[in-house]
């Protein structure tokens, strides 16, 4: 879909959709239109009980003579309520309203009054939450009709401001594009993505300007991590791993606290191992590997916008397969760090995993935090369903932003206690640790083993187990991939660590 911007004007044909706020009272270019149709929008709008209230939408077939096609009316609400993340689920509604009604669509956006953002900031947030929405996976539908597609191809933000909210909307458009990545692939079944097939389309950031290097078996076993290649080895597919770095400070600029680090979990596919899950749902796993997706993901936003900020991610690749060589209960592995781990339960492997990575991304270069994403265990939707991450974190400062930022954008965290005696539940008899506690707790038990791999680093972690794939349509976002976490990790370094 191509979304353009243009001058403040009533367009002389197409389909149109314009804004009307609580009474209703059409603002200004409605009203405009009304009187031209002979108060065609009135009777829409007293037929179908439109109040103006946020997000509220009628239509009409456009009286003859308008040169017009269809006319949406849509409610803006208070115009003090509006925030960006507002404006932005707007253009979702809008899209989805307006995405099977032709071919190309304007939309006329008059500056709200009272309303606390500009309106070059209003047509660039619509812009963004229209490209978000319009995100589909269908790549492997070759028999679908033509119907029962979207027909809409291009959009064109109607404001005062068009040139300023173009400018606006590049960067956010970037932002757009690391969330399709990662919605892209997370939504790739397993026989397409797994360690080095996904290690591969890392790669290709490098087109951007990223660093990114892999590091194979035998260099990681040489590195001492046994707890990541322990998860892999019953796999015929070799595990990987993925280092991007993206340097964005300006020429000139001292660097004295180091980058920021961002970790993720790529168990590309997830069968739990000789702990072997149930049948039923197995097809899901595919998207074990979300961290990772998000990680790839943000990489590729922070170097698309040019973000001012140096910025590391890593990214273990395994796939957790039962077979002849397949890690079992009862073993004992070696971690980078040299802590030994008893495993317990072959399906409990994504901590496995981001122990080595995270252990060697704070070995490595230092960072001034690191923040880990992770599908990592069912108990953190039994805890929040599938409306937050969970957070957990050393850091009373990095959760606090985390936690605004993801208000900002509506992917929202929710912090959830650490302490002793929860790490005392993952005390094993014969090694360091074991990587399950009891029944219990059990997404606070998987947090505690993390933070022992992280020294005294600034550290977060979040399990977006329950976020990363949607069974619902929202705003913004359609049935499948999310991509959570993009945007809120896209909206902290935008907010704290970019100079």
């Amino acid at each position: 879909m191509k979304i353009t911007f243009a001058k403040h004007a009533l367009p002389p044909k197409g389909i149109l959709v314009v804004f009307a706020g609580p009474g209703p009272k059409l603002l200004s270019s409605a009203e405009t239109l009304d009187e031209k149709t002979d108060g065609a929008l009135s009777r829409a709008m007293k037929v179908g009980k439109f109040k103006g209230k946020y997000g509220q939408m009628v239509s009409l077939y456009a009286p003859q003579g308008s040169g017009l096609d269809r006319i949406f009316i849509v409610g803006t609400g208070k115009a003090e309520d509006l925030t960006d993340l507002k404006i932005e689920d707007l253009g979702g509604k809008i899209y989805g309203s307006a995405m099977k009604a032709g071919t190309s669509v304007s939309i006329l956006h008059d500056h709200i009054v009272d309303g606390p953002l500009s309106d070059d900031a209003c047509g660039a947030h619509m812009a963004f939450g229209l490209k978000l929405r319009s995100y589909r996976f269908d790549k492997y539908r070759t028999k679908e009709k033509a119907e029962a597609k979207p027909s809409l191809k291009n959009v064109r933000i109607l404001c005062q401001g068009y040139t300023a909210a173009r400018k606006q909307f590049e960067t956010l458009d970037k932002v757009a594009e690391g969330v399709f990545l990662t919605r892209n692939l997370v939504s790739e079944p397993a026989n397409v993505i797994y360690p080095k097939t996904l290690a591969k389309q890392a790669k290709e950031l490098e087109a951007l300007g990223l660093k990114v290097s892999i590091l194979g078996e035998k260099q990681m076993k040489k590195l001492g991590m046994g707890a990541l290649l322990g998860v892999g080895q019953g796999s015929s597919r070799d595990s990987q791993m993925v280092i991007m770095e993206w340097n964005g400070l300006p020429k000139g600029t001292k660097e004295t606290k180091g980058p920021i680090a961002f970790v993720g979990k790529g168990v590309t596919f997830d069968s739990g191992g000789i702990s072997i899950k149930p049948a039923g749902g197995m097809e899901d796993m595919k998207w074990d590997m979300g961290g990772s997706g998000v990680v790839i993901g943000l990489m590729k936003a922070l170097a698309g916008r040019k973000a001012k900020t140096h910025a590391v991610g890593v990214v273990g690749l395994v796939e957790n397969m039962p077979s002849g060589n397949a890690q079992r209960p009862g073993d004992v592995v070696t971690s980078m760090s040299g802590q030994t781990i008893e495993v317990i339960n072959t399906d409990a492997e994504g901590r496995l995993v981001l122990a080595d990575a995270l252990w060697y991304t704070q070995e490595t270069y230092k960072p001034q935090f690191m923040v880990d994403l992770a599908t990592l265990t069912g108990a953190i939707m039994v805890a929040l369903g599938q409306e937050m991450a969970g957070l957990f974190s050393n850091n009373d400062q990095l959760s606090k932003r985390l936690t605004d930022a993801g208000k900002a954008v509506g992917e929202e965290v929710w912090r959830l206690p650490m302490g002793d005696n929860y790490d005392a539940l993952i005390k094993s008899q014969i090694a360091d640790m074991k990587n399950v506690g009891g029944r219990f707790g059990g997404s606070i038990t998987a947090a505690q083993f993390l933070e022992r791999f992280v020294n005294k680093t600034p550290w977060a972690h979040l399990d977006i187990a329950g976020v990363t794939w949607s069974s619902k349509v929202k705003p913004t976002v359609p049935r499948g991939g999310t991509g959570y976490g993009v945007r809120l990790l896209d909206r902290l370094v935008a907010d704290h660590y970019e100079v």
